[in-house]
């Protein structure tokens, strides 16, 4: 009888284990549960900054604007009013509405002037030339200024009545006049003011411009497209997302001016209400005449506009605004 082969059967695989071991991806190491903990610490400064400087005080100026606190009485004595600081507001402040027109001026004028001085010296400093970091630098030097005060001071002193701008205007044989105490013509000092501190949106304008191919430039110049046609079939379109987020910030820093219509005005808007600013009439009625809860209800009504503003913005980007990948 000839022997029998014996085959011996491949070992069975262990069964996998069991729990979140059996979830887990191949390959990938197990994440620590104390990633998570470590994540929040590090946040945790700014997140205590946020709730304390932004999340509560903001909370708190909502609940005083339905009351008639006034910072000077006792806080038991604080009343709830509901609605009538917004009532107040919308029918029973003439100045409130002389704030608005003045603002929205502001923003309309002064906005579209600075992004378009912006735009034109970003394109003059785009080029290769001496002392070209030099000119940057310059150009940029008054944006690095801000809103500050003294800015202002001297802002006013040029066009005062013995002002520079004055002195300027006496060597073609013009007789200036007082412009920051001129009704007609105070608010556009503080828009020319808004747009000298152009420098900011100049520096991302020069930052699209220099990722614009000069591929673009070499096919439009062959056929035939002079530098005005350039800029306005081939820059404008490549740099309009780089136009938007400009307008978006710029915008909301115009309905935000304060500081140079404070100083110009000495806090009360004048001459005659002429740079009587939102912010301005905003700061007025809680530092000034101490109305803390009317105050409050203009800054939610001032943010709430702002962020209208802003989505329309955002709403009309999808006709004007194009995307290097296809997509507007």
């Amino acid at each position: 009888m000839s022997p029998v082969a014996v085959t011996q059967a491949p070992p069975s695989p262990a069964p996998p284990p069991a729990g979140p071991a059996a979830t887990r991806r191949r390959g990938r190491p197990a994440r620590p549960k104390t990633d998570g903990v470590a994540g929040y610490v590090f946040l945790s400064p700014w997140l205590l900054g946020f709730a304390a400087i932004t999340a509560i005080p903001m909370l708190m100026s909502l609940y005083l604007s339905f009351t008639n606190y006034d910072v000077l009485s006792d806080w038991s004595a604080t009343e709830w009013v509901g609605l009538d600081n917004y009532r107040q507001m919308m029918t029973e402040d003439p100045s409130f509405w002389h704030a608005v027109r003045v603002t929205i001026t502001f923003a309309l004028v002064a906005t579209p002037l600075k992004l378009a001085a912006a735009l034109g010296v970003a394109l003059l400093l785009n080029r290769s030339f001496r002392a070209g970091g030099l000119f940057r630098g310059l150009f940029y030097l008054p944006s690095l200024l801000g809103g500050s005060v003294a800015v202002a001071i001297v802002w006013v002193s040029m066009f005062n009545q013995d002002g520079a701008f004055n002195s300027f205007l006496g060597w073609f044989g013009i007789t200036g006049k007082a412009w920051v105490n001129d009704p007609d013509y105070a608010l556009g000092t503080l828009i020319l003011l808004a747009v000298w501190q152009f420098g900011a949106p100049m520096v991302i304008f020069l930052a699209g411009l220099k990722q614009v191919p000069a591929e673009l430039y070499e096919a439009a110049s062959v056929d035939g497209a002079g530098p005005v046609r350039q800029f306005f079939n081939v820059t404008l379109p490549i740099l309009s997302p780089v136009i938007f987020f400009n307008l978006v910030l710029e915008t909301i820093n115009g309905f935000q001016g304060f500081t140079s219509a404070f100083v110009l005005s000495g806090g009360t808007g004048g001459p005659v209400d002429s740079t009587l600013m939102y912010t301005l009439h905003l700061y007025n009625k809680g530092f000034t005449e101490y109305q803390m809860g009317y105050a409050s209800a203009m800054a939610w009504v001032f943010l709430l506009s702002i962020g209208l503003v802003t989505a329309l913005i955002f709403r009309t980007g999808k006709f004007w605004v194009h995307y290097s990948d296809g997509e507007d």
